[in-house]
């Protein structure tokens, strides 16, 4: 047998031995007998390095050094989840799916495994690039750790698409999270505190051989490409199990919301048996057409949601109350708690929300309160042992200024924060807005960081982001930790920002309740920044998606002399505060004041791209058909009861090939 001949079947024999034993739980050789083979490939891999191979089975040891970990776009987007707590909210849930689905809805049902989210990119059956969840529009590159994974398939089995991506969560088990921990303690060292921290600290850490000590496991759940060979979610799972996936075989396909609650309930009272951390049940509308059809909300998809477990509770002393400013001038009440064991970690620290909040809890310095995190990462108060009280804990008195600058603070009416109105002086406001400016979403100015943000501030190098766009390397060199090379990448991360297309721009320089989706509404409407700063309540509102509240706000923002020398200021340094040649491409107005909404399966053209279209030529796109629909685009197997409301309602319905010729 030749060399390579032998190589391939040494990888083939080491594959089939670890499917067997991590997804399959089946032993079919010793361990002994493997380590044999093991080497013996290393061996002859170190001797013929011509035929080298990344996922080969040796890589699963580690060995790579990743010193900086490369920041990767998501091909598909990885969404949050909405949340709900009752049966009640699933029921609404299902309400709002009944709008805009015709006929009966199934459901799969899962657990929903607390890790570190992973996707995982599939060509040709290899294993070619893991990305975390990042922000969900981009993450880190962690590939060399990822494949050190036992339960991660570098080859897959059977017939799969060419390629695609598969989702998952990364997670130690108990057993192995115990082990370390007793390994570490035995060596005098702090335990880590609890699985999911662990899980994911594991990803980043810079020495693969390193992460390839750590029992971690990744259980996959959801699949993501073009031209799929599944038509439901639970369909998935089993096609991913074929392929070599650790799937979890729990899952399972419920009719009703009764049946999603039975599942529920047995395993918030069982999951104290499983071998991971679970912290709820995720829900998904199981048929893939129907998940297209109902889509996403800017956050979210409208298929899926995360229903929590009953949270953790414990007691504590409340210690002091502290007041923390935001970005916006907002204040936020934290309490300052007697340190105490909370689902995994120790929480010191918990958000009091409001004024309005402690003064319902009746919360008082002193007092013994009952502390959750309910599916937040910050814990909250959400009670008082008031038979623990005694007569020297008085109420609390709120603040009346601001812990920063002393400015006396305002609260609107109908409004639930008290706001700090020294907006151009009081110093978090200022490092906020700048560090919003900057952020990954915003400005993304390589080598800035907020760190750095509030120390250039601190120094009187900064006083708002304009600034930024005068700092020189000499000024950056006298500061601490700035070395010559920082300081030229903060300075080339600054000029580099120059290019970010108007919208982020816009979303960058922080006008209040303008977030991302709403910063790419105007300036795709308005298509510049002064049309913006011009136009009146009236012409704001009759955007689409924009409230009085948002247009109230982005008046306010071009009425203040300061922001409008900011936007000056900009404009100086290049900013980029029109719309593009290249981003107005294709943009017309042809659909203008029309509603659309598409149903059914589309042949020429995907429903994404069917949306996009619609969207690019001024149309707004509806998932539900109203009195304010223009048009139905029908395509195959549309329900009968959306037929019959269009009909009833005398909408005009169009077919695939009508439509893309409406736009010729």
């Amino acid at each position: 047998m030749t060399p390579k001949a032998q190589i391939l079947e040494l990888r083939k024999k080491l594959n089939a031995y670890n499917h067997a034993y991590y997804i399959l739980d089946s032993s079919t050789i010793s361990d002994f007998d493997f380590d044999m083979l093991l080497q013996q490939l290393q061996q002859l891999e170190q001797q013929y390095p011509e035929f080298d191979d990344p996922n080969s089975p040796t890589k699963r040891v580690g060995g790579g050094i990743t010193k900086n970990f490369e920041t990767v776009v998501h091909e598909n987007r990885m969404y949050s989840l909405d949340n709900s707590y009752s049966k009640e909210d699933l029921l609404d849930w299902e309400k709002r799916i009944q709008k805009i689905i015709d006929g009966p809805v199934n459901y799969t049902c899962e657990l929903k495994y607390d890790g570190a989210s992973i996707s995982l990119t599939y060509e040709q059956g290899k294993l070619i690039k893991a990305v975390t969840r990042g922000d969900g529009m981009q993450g880190d590159n962690v590939t060399e750790n990822i494949k050190t994974i036992k339960t991660v398939p570098l080859e897959l089995q059977g017939s799969f698409p060419e390629k695609f991506d598969i989702r998952g969560e990364i997670v130690l088990p108990f057993e192995g999270f115990e082990a370390m921990n007793k390994s570490r303690i035995a060596n005098g060292e702090e335990p880590y505190a609890n699985p999911r921290n662990t899980a994911s600290g594991s990803l980043k850490l810079q020495d693969s051989t390193e992460t390839a000590k750590r029992p971690l496991e990744c259980l996959l759940y959801s699949l993501v490409g073009t031209e799929l060979p599944v038509k439901s979610q639970f369909e998935s799972l089993e096609k991913a199990r074929t392929w070599g996936f650790k799937v979890p075989e729990i899952a399972t396909l419920a009719h009703t919301i009764e049946e999603v609650m039975d599942f529920v309930t047995y395993w918030d009272s069982n999951r104290s048996k499983l071998p991971y951390e679970t912290d709820g049940v995720v829900i998904k509308v199981n048929n893939l057409l129907q998940q297209e059809e109902l889509g996403y909300t800017a956050k979210a998809p409208r298929w899926a949601m995360a229903y929590k477990f009953k949270a953790e509770q414990v007691s504590t002393k409340l210690l002091s109350i502290d007041y923390q400013v935001g970005r916006t001038g907002a204040i936020t009440p934290v309490a300052n708690l007697s340190p105490v064991a909370l689902a995994g970690t120790i929480v010191k620290r918990a958000s009091l929300h409001n004024a309005d909040q402690i003064e319902k809890l009746d919360i008082r310095v002193g007092d013994t309160v009952y502390v959750e995190k309910g599916g937040e990462i910050i814990p909250k108060i959400v009670g008082v042992n008031i038979s623990q009280r005694t007569d020297t804990i008085i109420p609390v008195l709120y603040a009346t200024n601001c812990p920063e600058c002393n400015s006396e603070l305002i609260r609107s009416e109908g409004d639930a924060k008290h706001y700090c109105p020294n907006d151009e002086a009081c110093p978090p406001q200022v490092i906020g807005r700048i560090e919003h400016f900057i952020s990954r979403k915003a400005m993304d100015i390589d080598g800035l960081g907020g760190e750095t943000a509030g120390l250039l501030v601190k120094e009187g190098l900064i006083s708002d982001y304009t600034d930024l766009y005068k700092l020189t390397v000499d000024q950056l060199l006298p500061l601490e930790r700035m070395a010559k090379k920082s300081a030229e990448n903060l300075v080339n991360g600054v000029k580099a920002s120059s290019q970010i297309p108007f919208e982020r721009v816009l979303f960058a320089i922080g006008i209040r309740f303008v977030g991302e989706t709403v910063a790419k509404k105007l300036a795709k409407h308005f298509k510049n920044i002064d049309a913006i700063a011009k136009a009146s309540l009236e012409t704001l509102e009759a955007v689409d998606e924009i409230g009085i509240k948002i247009a109230e706000s982005v008046v306010l923002f071009f009425q203040n002399p300061v922001n409008i020398q900011k936007i000056d200021r900009l404009k100086s340094f290049g900013i980029q505060l029109e719309m593009s040649a290249e981003s107005q491409e294709g943009l017309t107005d042809k659909l203008t004041g029309n509603t659309y909404v598409i149903s059914g399966v589309f042949h020429q053209i995907s429903r994404k791209e069917l949306k996009e279209l619609i969207e690019k030529n001024g149309g707004k796109v509806s998932s539900s058909i109203s009195s304010k629909t223009s048009f139905l685009i029908a395509g195959d197997a549309m329900g009968p009861s959306k037929l019959a409301k269009a009909e009833k309602l005398g909408i005009t319905m169009l077919n695939e090939a009508d439509f893309l010729k409406e736009l010729l």
